[in-house]
């Protein structure tokens, strides 16, 4: 029973061991020879997300994930693509959460309008509770004695 478990748990995990042993991208951790298309490049990775770290752009990530994503940039750019039209690609293959830039569309639109509106409700607030003070005092005036 224990060797057909750890069979199964091998099986299970051999997909796992398969993913990392490819060699890297081409352009993964190579530069262009042009230094003005490298820069755009860089410029352009430093805008992208790393997907499997997260919080990393994929200029700063050593994920595989996000050297393919370099090897994709570096090799766009060096065909001579517009930035944002690969930045466009990329949001299209993988969705908004790539760019550190997001869009303003009919499913992001609540990111931006949820700050704004905690804003005005904290303005309110503030507004009823230290905008509206009496105008001729408090009205009574009570002495220590008196409680």
């Amino acid at each position: 029973m224990r060797v057909l478990a750890l069979f199964l748990a091998a099986l299970l995990a051999l997909p796992l061991a398969a993913q990392d042993s490819l060699p890297p991208a081409p352009y993964a951790y190579q530069q262009l020879e042009d230094p003005a298309q490298e820069a755009k490049a860089m410029a352009l990775m430093h805008t992208l997300r790393c997907l499997k770290c997260q919080s990393q752009s994929i200029a700063d990530s050593d994920a595989p994930m996000a050297g393919d994503m370099r090897h994709q940039v570096r090799t766009r750019i060096a065909a001579g693509e517009d930035p944002e039209a690969i930045r466009q690609w990329l949001v299209d293959r993988y969705g908004d959460y790539v760019s550190y830039e997001p869009r303003m569309t009919a499913s992001t639109w609540p990111l931006f309008a949820i700050p704004l509106l905690f804003l005005l409700v904290a303005g309110i607030i503030l507004w009823r509770r230290i905008g509206r003070r009496p105008e001729g005092g408090s009205g009574e005036v009570y002495d220590e004695a008196d409680l």
